[in-house]
């Protein structure tokens, strides 16, 4: 029976830096949006708003500009080879993040079979953004759902990794789950812990569990 692995973007694909941040860099905000990440995390702002102040604060953002952020983040390493080894068993692998969509669908070039994140218009924005669309933490429980019916996948298959706050939820509906590089709200939530720049190194971790069926 196949299993799906659960990938946090922000501080888990990408280590110390968000793609927000990555971003916000290119553009010549890091001021900006950290005072936007500051507000969202301390919750004196919700998803909903932070999603339309970002898409203000990047009114002039160009699509090289998104390349550029994309290609320059400080990403593990072995990401591709541990989706294709996760292809090569049978199993599906997904990316589920709060971050724009149009900047977590490049990780589809990378062997991811899905992701999702917050629903932004094309760049260069010539549209709003639809508050509805951004997701929550909680949203990434319903999304995970919605994978297990498309992929044919029992969630008590699923494993998820992860690093912080917005990962509670996910790891709290799955049996298995990787607090990579993680902050002080997954201890004690998940069943393995990896520090490191390597997601081959996380992903063995749960390997010998695959192997056993387990």
């Amino acid at each position: 029976m196949a299993r799906l692995h659960l990938f946090d973007l922000d501080g888990t694909l990408i280590r110390d830096s968000a793609a927000p941040i990555e971003i916000s860099r290119q553009l010549g905000l890091l001021h900006e949006i950290g005072e936007l990440e500051r507000e969202l995390v301390t919750g004196v702002i919700g998803s909903p708003e932070y999603g339309v102040r970002v898409h203000a604060l990047w009114s002039g953002l160009t699509d090289a500009q998104v390349t550029s952020a994309f290609e320059n983040a400080p990403w593990l390493t072995g990401i591709q080879d541990v989706w294709r080894e996760i292809r090569e068993r049978g199993d599906y692998c997904a990316v589920i993040s709060l971050s724009p969509s149009f900047f977590v669908e490049r990780l589809l070039g990378w062997g991811a079979h899905a992701t999702h994140g917050s629903l932004f218009p094309d760049v260069p924005f010539t549209r709003p953004v639809d508050p509805a669309g951004i997701l929550s933490p909680a949203a990434k429980v319903t999304v995970m759902k919605r994978l297990c019916a498309q992929f044919g996948v029992d969630p008590a298959r699923c494993v998820a990794y992860g690093d912080s706050m917005s990962d509670v939820d996910l790891f709290a509906a799955v049996p298995v789950s990787v607090a990579v590089n993680a902050d002080h709200h997954l201890a004690g939530l998940a069943t393995h812990t990896y520090t490191g720049d390597d997601l081959r190194e996380a992903y063995a971790l749960v390997r010998g569990e695959l192997e056993s069926g387990s």
